[in-house]
């Protein structure tokens, strides 16, 4: 039996999910199917082992085609089953162990004895157990997302984003023919496997087009009868239409647990124009389509992924690319779904049509297009995972802000710091104030009384970082050894580069750039405080540290005088020069840290991401008081932002702040900002031009919240009004009444910008 036991939430879900389709003893048949798989191919070359096990699965998981369906493909997932991410199912040979017990209870009492049986077998074999088996501990590391901890650590392969131009220049068969132009070995045989399976999907919806056949007037048929003759094309050749090549990419997608997207304009736009420019397309129909898209990556309801990435530099065809664009803003702007999370990279040399159209989408309550700058994240990442221009010019961002390169690099965040609950252990010598369990590993830290000095304390400080800072590095690379003990990733592998050529799976050498990120969270929090430490104890000498600690250990009850003058004090977000510096001295020393760790460790690259996913929030609840001010178990600031009612000084002000910090050092960051309706349309010119300055002076991204004074309260007490009100949380939108009340009050204490 598992040494830990993972049974418990595992990622984020605030959008229901779609129920599976299948009779309940029939999904248990298949999870069924899919653990004899594992065991009789269990001492089996892990290729082997994945393909006999994804045999079980695909393509029976997928489900009928649904009547404005103008693409096949929707994909059923079960408790155990196979994928990369805990969003679609799991890591790898995945059991979901709470969900397998709430499937229990749909079973008569007399099956129950076949479930026991697969969650005893899976407690032993589950990926993500085998992972936290190895590095979770009582003290210092918890396994995501359990906040008591001050570092989590999970396994999953996030922001796969694959190189789909390659499948539309090969096509399946183009692809067989190549891995078998190569030496062969166990992984390329499962490889080539694979896309005969994926033959097999393409096979089983034709049959499932002809079942929705069934009743349907000559106009629904005859959209039926094209979307069955493309996937009879795309059996033997290679997508020739831009139907086929979103045909082709989509099913490819689901197959390969990829839950974001990646620079579709790149992929499908030359598709598009062809089309167009022929006669064979209208930009009616094309919009048609890419909205029955919108709504098929909405129906995965994966929360923070669903990234769709658009404009940029290092496009070939940039005609057809801002083609493709255009057509997606109409679509972004009309259906308003919490997924896709519509991107949009831009440069000096965008075309303003496609700058006006992104602004009016946000104007509009749409929470998308996200605005990323290319003038900025371009030579950052170049710098940052130290990689030419051309690769550089194709970062991709994801989930909540995190970038990989398209096609090239593996760039998951399995590691996540509370730096405010560092800074705490940091000043009781090691102890967590939350708990009361000491947390600073080996470390020897010195008590208050002899941190004489704000060098003296800024060095403990960064003394328990450095040690954190170890177990973050050692715990990301621990979790790619144990993923690639256990699988390849087939679909995945073949189309990252160089897997095929190296004849090498994803983790065991394939990928040409393995690297990762760490998710940091509470870093304004923690400067802010320090900013109050240096001033009212070694500037101004009004109290001592022992005092302010006092305080906060007793969540400032009996010291409300000195919370009130703490509060007073500047802060982050507001253009205070000395404030926003210490902010900034703070992340460049997490940033370079964890960066060089990376290195030292010989990763690609390992970047601090500065992300925000309501994990402020639930980390917060398992966070003591802070000496910025924030009371026990209050939310903390969310990613690069203020906390909430810090920002005093307006707009100007705290982007002003927010681009102080260096791109080069991190590899992704959310900026979050809120204006009213009013704001947005009767100041357009003035709210452009503070977007373009912001930008100019060195903001890398921006994302907008566009709402009424007024409705987001009003949305708490009457959610039935507010079914489809989509607000920013961080990296990703969710419809507000979906949030828990905690994370809705963390969005209304964000200044509302009028």
């Amino acid at each position: 039996m598992a040494k830990i036991n993972i049974d418990g939430v595992q990622n984020v879900e605030i959008s229901k999910k779609i129920p599976c389709e299948k009779p309940v003893m029939e999904q248990l048949e298949i999870m069924e199917r899919y653990t004899d798989a594992y065991k009789a191919n269990q001492h089996e070359d892990k290729a082997k082992r994945e393909i006999e096990c994804l045999k079980t699965i695909y393509p029976t998981l997928f489900r009928s085609i649904e009547d404005d369906d103008l693409i096949a493909g929707r994909l059923d997932f079960l408790p155990i089953g196979f994928g990369a991410v805990t969003s679609v199912g799991g890591v790898g040979h995945y059991c979901v162990f709470h969900k397998l017990r709430a499937f229990k209870e749909q079973l008569p009492e007399s099956e129950w004895r076949r479930v026991d049986a697969l969650y005893d077998f899976w407690q032993d074999h589950d990926v993500k157990t085998l992972y936290c088996q190895d590095v979770l501990n009582d003290t210092t590391t918890g396994r995501f997302i359990d906040c008591k901890y001050p570092f989590m650590a999970t396994a999953r392969l996030s922001g796969m984003m694959l190189d789909y131009q390659k499948l539309m220049r090969q096509g399946i068969d183009g692809l067989q023919q190549e891995i078998e132009s190569r030496p062969s070995n166990p992984f390329m045989e499962a490889c080539a496997q694979a896309l005969d399976l994926f033959k097999d999907v393409l096979r089983r919806q034709i049959e499932l087009v002809h079942e929705a056949k069934q009743g349907k007037s000559a106009q629904r048929i005859r959209e039926l009868e094209q979307m069955e003759d493309d996937l009879d094309f795309l059996l033997d050749h290679k997508p020739a239409t831009f139907r086929q090549a979103l045909q082709l990419f989509w099913l490819y997608a689901l197959c390969a647990g990829c839950i974001n997207y990646g620079r579709l304009d790149i992929v499908l736009g030359p598709y598009l124009k062809q089309d167009i420019d022929r006669g064979t397309l209208t930009e009616d129909e094309a919009y048609r389509l890419l909205k029955s898209l919108w709504k098929m990556i909405e129906n995965r309801r994966t929360t923070v992924n669903g990234r769709i990435i658009v404009g940029g530099q290092g496009r070939k065809d940039k005609e057809a690319c801002d083609l493709f664009t255009k057509i997606c803003l109409r679509v972004c702007k009309d259906t308003r779904y919490v997924e896709p999370q519509f991107t949009l990279r831009f440069d000096q040399n965008t075309d303003p049509e496609i700058m006006d159209m992104a602004y009016e989408c946000i104007a509009s309550g749409a929470t998308y297009p996200t605005l990323y700058n290319d003038d900025v994240n371009v030579p950052a990442v170049q710098y940052a995972m130290r990689v030419p221009k051309e690769l550089a010019e194709q970062y991709i961002p994801f989930g909540c802000g995190e970038f990989v390169i398209q096609g090239k690099s593996v760039g998951t965040p399995n590691t996540l710091l509370n730096l405010v609950k560092l800074l705490q252990i940091a000043l009781n010598e090691g102890v967590d104030p939350m708990d009361g369990v000491y947390k600073a590993g080996p470390l020897s830290l010195k008590p208050l009384s002899e941190l004489t000095t704000f060098d003296a304390l800024y060095e403990q400080y960064k003394t328990v970082l450095d040690y954190y800072f170890d177990l973050s590095v050692e715990a990301q690379k621990h979790s790619y050894e144990v993923m690639n003990e256990e699988v390849s990733f087939l679909f995945n592998s073949i189309l990252m580069d160089d897997c095929l050529g190296r004849q090498k799976a994803l983790l065991d050498g394939g990928v040409e750039i393995l690297g990762g990120t760490n998710e940091t969270y509470g870093n304004i929090n923690a400067s802010d405080a320090l900013y109050t430490i240096k001033t009212l104890v070694y500037d101004e000498k009004k109290y001592t540290l022992e005092q302010l600690n006092e305080a906060a250990l007793a969540n400032f009850t009996g010291h409300e005088k000195l919370q009130k003058e703490i509060l007073a004090l500047p802060k982050y977000g507001n253009d205070e020069i000395e404030c926003d510096e210490l902010a900034n001295d703070l992340y460049e020393y997490v940033a370079k840290g964890i960066r060089q760790k990376g290195i030292e460790a010989g990763l690609g690259y390992y970047l601090i991401v500065i992300s925000n996913n309501q994990t402020n929030t639930d980390w917060g609840h398992e966070t003591d008081a802070s000496l910025d001010g924030r009371k026990k178990g209050v939310y903390m600031n969310p990613a690069n932002n203020p906390q909430g009612g810090n920002a005093k000084n307006g707009p100007t002000a705290v982007l002003k702040s927010l681009a102080r910090f260096d791109a080069k050092y991190h590899g992704g960051s959310v900026q979050n900002i809120k204006f009213t309706p009013r704001m947005m349309h009767e100041d357009k010119e003035k709210v452009k031009a503070l977007f373009h300055t912001y930008f100019k002076n060195g903001g890398c991204q921006l994302m907008v919240t566009v709402v009424d004074r007024g409705v987001l309260e009003d949305a708490q007490i009457h959610p039935e009004n507010y079914p489809d009100l989509i607000v920013r949380v961080a990296g990703y939108s969710a419809v507000f009444v979906n949030l828990t009340k905690d994370v809705q009050e963390e969005l209304l204490s964000r200044t509302l910008y009028d």
